[in-house]
């Protein structure tokens, strides 16, 4: 079968491979640099059998118009894999809380397995690093493979939809944006990939029914530090403080009720961890850390961090280091965010990270590290919290 596959810095070179090992003729194309692959001229000319292309492509483009309708990444991704599945396979989407989602759900599972995220792809149980990659559709590829030829379960985060090749799929958020210069809504794209799925599991607010459709307020329900669930005869309850926290909340309660479908007991997120950068905890002597800098800090996580640090601490003593590793963000935290977050908090000290010194005074740092140092040095008593904006 000749095959056209477009966008190849979004995973359409790795898919393109993977079909190309499965005997067909494959042209891939750069639709946005044109550094590698066919032109685009070239494959306007030629005649394909099927065509695949990302769901955020524009829906306008010449080859689209010329060789559409086109299958998504995500059904290449299917089309691969084929018959070779691991088992359990659960592909998670949406546009938060998919890696903390999709580590919770690894923190249960029983046995070997791979768990591929945007942190890294990681064998279980001895949690080693395997390799990065994006969270592209194709990049589920070798993790699969790597599950499958291991006999183990694989949990994947994917953007924008999954294959529907798993025994469950999980929507982790109802959030929604423009893709595909503004002619797409990302959540129609995730829904419409999740109805390929076998089982599906969403939050509350996302408006998806259908009979392979599990609401995980219908299997588990959180109060206060506490998570109770009772679904596909899988009973009991566990407690985290972690629950407190809306960043976590949520992603707790979907792997609590993805492990009922997959009749795995959720218990042991009991004693599950907060990720590093997100909300992560440690001690310094007698000071606690409360560690939330990551690139999607904001005034109101920074706000959850310190209410979380007040909770574990029992004191209202707090120093904060709070801005931006600039240079390592796309998106800044913005001067007003940070004094909101600042009037919000109360902290007793403020260490400033940023490219130039505030005004009135504040400790000032470059980096994280130094204003941790700097944290450190002046902090006696109560907690530290860091709400840098940086990536990691």
């Amino acid at each position: 079968m000749r095959v056209l596959v477009l966008d190849t810095i979004h995973g359409g070179a790795e898919l393109a491979a993977a079909l190309r090992a499965c005997g067909h003729a494959v042209d891939e194309v750069d639709v946005y640099r044109g550094e590698s692959g066919v032109s685009v001229d070239d494959a306007m000319v030629r005649t394909y059998d099927r065509a695949f292309a990302p769901v955020h492509l524009d829906p306008d483009h010449p080859l689209l118009r010329r060789h559409g309708p086109a299958r998504s990444h995500h059904e290449g991704v299917r089309q691969v894999l084929g018959r070779r599945v691991p088992r359990p396979m659960i592909e998670i989407t949406g546009a938060r809380g998919k890696t903390t989602t999709a580590h919770a759900l690894a923190h249960l599972m029983p046995g070997s397995g791979i768990l591929h995220t945007s942190t890294g792809t990681y064998r279980y149980p001895e949690r080693r690093l395997l390799w990065r990659k994006s969270i592209t559709p194709a990049s589920v590829i070798p993790a699969a493979r790597e599950a499958h030829a291991g006999g183990g379960w694989l949990i994947a985060e994917e953007s924008l939809g999954v294959s529907g090749a798993g025994d469950v799929a999980v929507l982790t958020s109802p959030d929604d944006y423009a893709i595909a210069a503004g002619r797409k809504r990302a959540i129609e794209e995730k829904c419409r990939s999740l109805a390929r799925a076998a089982a599906v599991v969403v939050p509350p607010g996302a408006g998806l029914d259908g009979g392979n459709v599990v609401h995980a307020d219908e299997a588990v329900a959180c109060s206060g530090t506490r998570c109770r669930y009772d679904w596909n005869g899988v009973r009991g309850s566990f407690a985290n403080p972690l629950l407190k926290l809306a960043g976590y909340r949520t992603p707790l309660s979907l792997a609590a009720a993805t492990a009922c479908v997959l009749g795995v007991d959720p218990a042991p997120l009991g004693d599950f961890s907060a990720l590093p950068g997100r909300m992560a905890v440690s001690y310094d002597g007698g000071v606690l850390i409360v560690d939330n800098a990551n690139s999607g800090t904001s005034a109101e996580t920074a706000v959850a961090a310190a209410e979380y640090a007040r909770l574990l601490s029992g004191s209202d003593t707090i120093t904060l280091v709070i801005g931006e590793h600039a240079r390592t963000v796309c998106e800044g935290f913005a001067r007003g965010e940070i004094e909101r977050a600042i009037a919000a908090i109360r902290p007793h000290r403020v260490v400033y990270v940023g490219e130039t010194r505030p005004d009135d005074g504040r400790p000032f740092a470059r980096t994280l590290d130094e204003g941790l140092r700097i944290a450190r040095s002046i902090a006696r008593d109560g907690s530290i919290v860091l709400a840098v904006k940086i990536w990691r």
